[in-house]
């Protein structure tokens, strides 16, 4: 049979106010992950990896550092035909921005008809998780669906948190239902105790896609939303299909991160997928090479360790510690830190997230906290010791006690 055509779309504009201050001056898909990656880095390697290699963008909200980052590391071969393209808001429908995802769609239907795909993959920008889009297409097409959902597996009691799926009776694999955030709604009939989530990510036979997002736009009480008014369309007309993710076998994936996703959409999620990557057998692990995270190589020196003695040793354990960094006479424990980071002598960074460019200074202690690029922290000062004084000082401190320190921001001296 001849190769189907696809075309992936990511849908990137979103705000993540959430995730404030990281976002304060970036779009959330931009937001450095896991030392050396963006958010953004995930999706797009997994369509990558996929073997779909025309990919659209769509940015709106503080799009600058996303859209260098693309233009820096995402260059395919223009050759064979291949791009990722980051797309803003053009008003190509009227005189607003994107209105919603959905919206997103409709505004930029003039790069489908570019393309004119047999079947389009939609996914958003800013989860963590390996998945394999080319078995969903297949699925996709054997469904005989105009749309196909992606679902997690989750707790029955955490339904409350999502967009549930609840499947037809007759069969298992068609939608009967899409509700949003229910309290109450029924298990699976092989796993009682767990519900269907939607993951935000979506396969569609292009003509159909086409002519409900035309329609939607011409709804003035719609919000314009996939999840919320593009796939209920589906599902009320018998159109939809559910992609159990459970299904999906990515090459190299252990039993213990095989279908792991999760989704950082606020800073506590944020903190935890990070220290789900540091474990010694970790529950998401960058290092399966057989489906790589790609991220952009940067010309910075390798990783240096200084000083060893009784009283201050350059030392790091249980952590990720990227290239550029230089680690002397402290101590670094069960921490993630970004390129060009810098820890001075007598100082202990334990539990947390140093983004590019931070400066931790001599007999400073740095719990359980966030600190975003390009932070300088001077001598003698604590951070995540006392929540008082973070917040005195300005800092966000999170419900489960994680401090986080905008980009950028001034710290003040210790009194």
């Amino acid at each position: 049979m001849p190769t189907k055509k696809v075309l992936a779309i990511v849908l990137a504009g979103g705000e993540g106010k959430r995730l404030m201050p990281l976002t304060l001056d970036r779009a959330k898909p931009a937001v450095p992950f896991g030392g050396i990656y963006r958010l953004i880095d995930f999706a797009l390697s997994n369509i990558v990896n996929s073997g779909y290699l025309r990919i659209v963008v769509l940015t709106q909200y503080k799009s600058h550092s996303l859209d260098k980052h693309i233009s820096q590391t995402w260059r395919m071969s223009s050759l064979l035909g291949n791009y990722v393209a980051p797309v803003p808001a053009q008003q190509r429908m009227g005189k607003h921005w994107f209105r919603g995802s959905a919206d997103a769609i409709y505004q930029s239907l003039n790069l489908v008809g570019e393309e004119d795909p047999d079947y389009i993959v939609v996914v958003g920008a800013d989860n963590i998780y390996r998945m394999d889009f080319s078995q969903m297409v297949d699925a996709h097409i054997a469904s005989g669906a105009s749309c196909t959902v992606a679902a997690i597996r989750q707790p029955i009691d955490q339904s409350d948190q999502f967009g549930v799926i609840e499947t037809s009776p007759e069969d298992p694999t068609r939608i009967a239902r899409f509700v949003e955030k229910p309290t109450e709604t029924p298990g699976l009939p092989d796993a009682p105790d767990q519900i269907l989530a939607s993951m935000g990510n979506y396969v569609f036979t292009t003509d159909a896609l086409i002519e409900a997002v035309s329609r939607d736009a011409e709804d003035p009480e719609s919000a314009h939303d996939m999840g919320g008014n593009i796939v209920p369309a589906f599902v009320a007309t018998g159109d939809a299909a559910v992609y159990d993710f459970i299904r999906n076998d990515v090459p190299g994936s252990s039993d213990r991160d095989r279908d792991y996703w999760r989704d950082v959409g606020t800073l506590d999620a944020f903190y935890d997928a990070h220290m789900d990557l540091i474990s010694v057998h970790p529950v998401f692990n960058l290092y399966n090479s057989e489906w790589p995270t790609y991220a952009g190589q940067r010309n910075v020196p390798p990783a240096k360790f200084v000083y060893s003695e009784d009283e201050r040793r350059g030392t790091a354990v249980d952590s990720i510690v990227s290239p550029g960094v230089i680690i002397s006479g402290g101590l670094v424990e069960h921490s993630v830190l970004s390129p060009e980071v810098k820890v001075h002598s007598f100082s202990r960074v334990s539990d947390s997230v140093l983004m590019d460019g931070v400066t931790v200074g001599r007999h400073c202690e740095i719990r359980r906290a966030i600190i975003d690029k390009n932070v300088q922290i001077p001598e003698n000062t604590t951070i995540g010791v006392d929540h008082d004084l973070d917040r005195s000082r300005g800092f966000e401190v999170t419900e489960s006690g994680i401090t986080v320190v905008g980009k950028g921001m001034t710290v003040p001296p210790a009194a």
